[in-house]
């Protein structure tokens, strides 16, 4: 117990116990206080700041790029329209229904009213001759090949009709077609 009157005793304890002392001490910590509270608030405005510039950044790289305007700056300027726009009865909306007939495409068309010219090619009966064995070839088929003749002011269908000949003896070996 000694140790502990001791120390009581001394001028030191009495100086770190006196009321001045703890007057002393709560003035500092609240000086603190105040700074470190001013500070918070310097960094939480600038991490506000920091985030509004992010967002603005990621909006101008990664948003839509067309000139949309944004609902809260149309609001600005519809005041005026809001107060002096009168409700106005929209006049009732009449529905028609009804098919037309789809014309034909050139390529359904099929050409009858036009006039045909028709050119026929022939063998002559010397050259209706097979080369092979002699004998006389025989008509087999006629190709028709039709040409759209289009002339100013006058439109027809020229026809090429060619017979295709063959060798009634050498027909079965298929060997020999004779075409003009």
């Amino acid at each position: 117990m000694k140790n502990i009157e001791n120390t009581t005793g001394t001028t030191e304890y009495k100086e770190l116990n006196s009321l001045d002392f703890f007057k002393e001490k709560s003035e500092n910590l609240e000086n603190e206080n105040q700074l470190l509270k001013h500070t918070v608030e310097e960094q939480d405005a600038k991490i506000k700041w920091y985030e509004e510039q992010f967002r603005l950044s990621q909006d101008k790289k990664f948003g839509s790029s067309s000139e949309k305007i944004s609902s809260e700056q149309l609001s600005i300027f519809n005041e005026a329209e809001k107060e002096s726009q009168k409700e106005s009865v929209e006049p009732d909306i009449e529905e028609i229904t009804y098919k037309r007939k789809k014309s034909k495409t050139k390529r359904r068309k099929t050409y009858e009213d036009l006039e045909v010219e028709e050119i026929y090619y022939e063998l002559s009966k010397e050259e209706q001759i097979c080369p092979k064995c002699g004998n006389e070839l025989h008509e087999m088929k006629i190709e028709i090949r039709k040409e759209l003749i289009v002339i100013p002011a006058q439109v027809k269908i020229r026809h090429h009709k060619k017979q295709v000949y063959a060798c009634r003896t050498c027909d079965p070996q298929k060997e020999l077609v004779v075409q003009l």
